[in-house]
């Protein structure tokens, strides 16, 4: 395959944040394609969906969105004409310059393209994984190349690109898989055979299990939570039908109804079948068209519970082997899990723009993110939450220190101390410590010395504000 020679080596960047003003436009886009297809235009609906995945290259939705539509298109014709076989390596060579030149809307616009004359070319979506890794966008990367494998689920060239992303993201057992049938296909393969031996982390994975908050505990909780799908006894005694298959085959009569499909997906979720209950639950949002906003939260939800799970399972395999290699993962397992995060509640807080909460949750993420300036603004928007009131004004002092506007930092500590009804809550002493160490920076050391007073008299042994006392004396021996 002509892309076996990826640009792996090229360092990712993540892409620029979109303005508010550009989502919004990009979404009333997105839901002129949804009404489309419900009238089957799907070649319209390509055009729109074209249009949001080249502008907003990292969001998921559209980018499944786009190729199941291009499914429902072709259906099981898998081959291009000879005409669009010619055009096709055009695209493709067109597709590789421009993501060479880092030119990524062009990119994505030249890869939508492609894709509309084969949705199942392995090299167009193996570039398309590609310019995403370079993007800094891992879920449509791994979205892309997931596509490619059902296409060609033995190509050791997919397999490839399919097992380092999978690798790079800490999901190692799928990247194990992957390494292996690259092993199988090419056995001569040394860095197929070093990369199964180097990720043979089954065993952490197993013993690492899934988070119980998701998963439940078991059978008994599903019948409980849904009455109805208990086994149906026959009259010799012996089940007629599982839970599932009784779901299913509502499903199979009705795609769109929803409770169903909800329900399938919590049952598949308690089994350990993450993979399995987020697809029931993409596959009912194409069936209702996209539009349901149930559908669409608990998506969501399951995309931030498996990336957390994969910090949860990077945080075992570093604790295991404690190498550079294992806490570049971590590190990467963290930083993408808040990037799904970020992307979650930009979407929430812009489908409900007055609701604080939602901007106190992007704020965090914004500030995790290193996104400062906006974060300020998702959380001063979030300050009319009483509920939160203290944490939101302690997040905003973090957010003006970390511009050096110190007078904005401390006026927001000082607020937070005095909106922490608890004094014994964490965030009442966290803002009198931020309080105390700003202002011996800033040389204040009356105000400083007042609120790490303030702070030992409640709990002597937080942090090390007992050092910070004893330097504060120092200090004013030496002024």
């Amino acid at each position: 395959m002509a892309t076996e020679n990826l640009s792996a080596a090229a360092a990712p960047h993540a892409a620029r944040p979109l303005p508010t003003a550009v989502r919004q436009r990009l979404q009333k886009v997105f839901d002129h394609a949804q009404r489309c297809l419900e009238r089957q235009d799907y070649d319209y609906a390509i055009q729109l969906l074209t249009q949001c995945v080249a502008e907003d290259p990292g969001n998921l939705i559209y980018v499944q969105t786009f190729l199941g539509t291009l499914q429902k298109k072709f259906g099981d014709k898998r081959k291009p004409s000879a005409v669009g076989a010619l055009k096709l390596k055009s695209l493709r060579s067109s597709l590789h310059k421009a993501i060479a030149k880092g030119a990524w809307e062009s990119a994505f616009q030249t890869g939508c393209a492609a894709m509309a004359i084969s949705p199942w070319d392995g090299a167009t979506l193996l570039q398309m994984a590609d310019a995403c890794r370079q993007l800094s966008a891992p879920e449509a990367e791994l979205y892309y190349l997931r596509w490619a494998l059902s296409a060609a689920p033995k190509d050791p060239v997919i397999n490839r690109a399919a097992g380092l992303t999978l690798q790079r993201m800490g999901q190692f057992e799928q990247a194990i898989a992957c390494w292996r049938r690259v092993k199988e296909a090419k056995p001569e393969d040394e860095e197929a055979s070093l990369a199964v031996s180097r990720l043979s982390v089954e065993k952490t994975i197993h013993d690492g299990g899934y988070d119980p908050e998701l998963l439940g505990s078991g059978r008994r909780e599903t019948e409980a939570a849904f009455p109805g799908t208990e086994d149906a006894p026959a009259e010799d005694g012996q089940p007629q039908q599982s839970p599932e298959e009784r779901l299913r085959q509502i499903i199979a009569n009705d795609p769109a109804d929803i409770a169903a499909n909800l329900r399938l997906a919590d049952l598949l979720a308690q089994q350990g079948d993450i993979d399995a209950a987020l697809a029931v639950l993409e596959t009912a949002n194409q069936a209702t068209g996209g539009g349901e906003i149930v559908l669409r939260d608990r998506i969501e939800d399951v995309h931030i519970r498996q990336a957390r799970r994969q910090v949860q399972i990077a945080e075992q395999h570093h604790g295991h082997e404690q190498s550079e290699d294992s806490a570049r993962v971590l590190a990467q397992a963290r930083n993408h899990a808040n990037q799904v995060e970020l992307e979650v509640y930009t979407a929430r807080s812009d489908r409900d723009p007055q609701v604080p909460w939602l901007k106190y949750e992007l704020g965090l993420r914004l500030r995790r993110a290193g996104k400062y300036k906006e974060a300020i603004t998702a959380l001063q928007a979030a300050r009319s939450d009483a509920k939160r009131k203290a944490m939101v004004l302690l997040e905003l002092g973090e957010c003006f220190q970390k511009i050096e506007q110190y007078k904005l930092a401390m006026s927001n500590y000082e607020a937070a101390i005095e909106a922490s009804e608890d004094p014994e809550s964490d965030v009442h002493k966290l803002s009198l410590y931020r309080a105390g160490v700003l202002a011996t920076g800033l040389r204040e050391l009356d105000l400083a010395e007042r609120h790490l007073t303030a702070l030992a008299g409640i709990d002597f042994g937080f942090r090390d504000v007992a050092e910070r006392l004893d330097n504060l004396n120092k200090l004013r021996d030496s002024g």
